[in-house]
């Protein structure tokens, strides 16, 4: 089996930290790793090296490289622009898959917490077992929601299909992205429902061709993009293809119009960090504080400090607030708001404020 990490996200949410110039996955958030290099080392010993690939924004080469130097340089793929999940994969496809098109592979975010990481190996195995007997089938691992997360999808697990002693795999009955607070509730109540991790096995053959019956256009760009794989004009066709294409999204142009998908329930102990606020609940608990950075208070509760030693950050009596500094930028939002810091990247872009994105 062969992983390729997603690494060429810009993580809004975490601004001012993540930045254009080095987003999330290139950060320290929650260890003395970064987060590309948790989800890489967690792949090992499960794979190895020449087994592992990163698809990154070719700004990021460098950064890539220098994070992960047993990393073959050959299986750092960079694309042009930011295109989601489908061109990402039909690159990767392209590139590195074409000796065997019925292996699985195991597609994953680069920017994800998993703190019980036997477990996850151990399903990831299991998960490639499933797949190999049922090469029909793409497979989510879902993780089991412990709170009323807007900000994730959710998934709703229907008909079992197999059950070892560790393992429940059952058909996806719904996908529901970005629910309300009253459903994520409601959901959670239910215990039907997964949180989407975005992460998924299937075999290269089965999405080519998903793929081609849904997102036709799509699937054009990798025959294209196939023929021209070793000439030497390569990365100028690639770069004028990859700026022609429109952004796809998996789960809503492949997954949730194709009926055999499936998923395998967890309690990994996984979070996407995708907001100061999940990073708070990943790190402290609700009430405490957490501080990272040079903090003094009086009387303050489930207040989070995220920055520098050089600059002091008094508070006096505040409650669930968050506050992260960086050089340039200091960001105060109350933490059940933080979902909306992509809000504020929205109105700097809209007054062309590049500086601080």
């Amino acid at each position: 089996m062969k992983a390729l990490i997603l690494a060429g996200g810009k993580g809004t949410r975490l601004w001012p930290l993540s930045r254009q110039d080095k987003p999330k996955q290139f950060q320290k958030l929650v260890s003395d790793q970064t987060m590309l290099q948790e989800t890489a080392h967690r792949l090992l010993p499960k794979l190895k090296w020449q087994d592992i690939f990163v698809s990154t924004n070719i700004q990021y080469l460098a950064e890539v490289k220098n994070e992960l130097p047993l990393l073959p340089a050959e299986n750092i793929i960079t694309e042009p622009a930011s295109r989601e999940r489908i061109p990402a994969i039909l690159l990767f496809i392209a590139l590195k898959c074409q000796q065997n098109l019925e292996e699985p592979i195991l597609v994953l975010p680069s920017d994800h917490l998993i703190k019980k990481v036997d477990l996850f190996r151990e399903a990831i195995s299991y998960s490639e077992k499933f797949i190999k007997r049922r090469g029909d089938f793409i497979l989510i691992l879902g993780a089991k929601p412990n709170f009323p997360d807007t900000g994730l999808g959710y998934i709703k697990q229907g008909k079992k299909l197999n059950q070892s002693s560790d393992f429940q795999f059952n058909q996806v009955d719904l996908f529901k992205e970005k629910p309300n607070l009253k459903r994520t509730k409601e959901y959670l109540a239910s215990g039907d429902y997964l949180w989407n991790t975005a992460i998924y096995i299937f075999t290269p053959a089965l999405i080519l061709k998903l793929i081609k019956k849904f997102v036709p256009e799509q699937y054009a760009f990798y025959q294209r993009i196939k023929k021209v794989v070793k000439k030497p004009n390569f990365s100028v066709i690639l770069e004028k293809e990859f700026l022609e294409l429109e952004k796809e999204s998996l789960e809503y142009s492949v997954l949730e119009r194709y009926p055999k998908v499936a998923v395998v329930s967890l309690e990994m102990g996984w979070s996407d960090v995708g907001s100061w606020s999940v990073l708070k609940d990943c790190l402290a608990n609700p009430n405490k504080n957490y501080v990272k950075g040079n903090h003094i208070d009086i009387d303050s509760k489930g207040v989070m400090v995220y920055g520098t030693s050089e600059r002091l950050v008094a508070t006096i009596g505040v409650k669930n607030l968050i506050i992260a500094h960086t050089d340039d930028i200091i960001l105060v939002c109350d933490k059940k708001h933080s979902q909306k810091v992509k809000q504020i990247i929205e109105k700097l872009e809209k007054e062309k404020r590049f500086d601080y994105l």
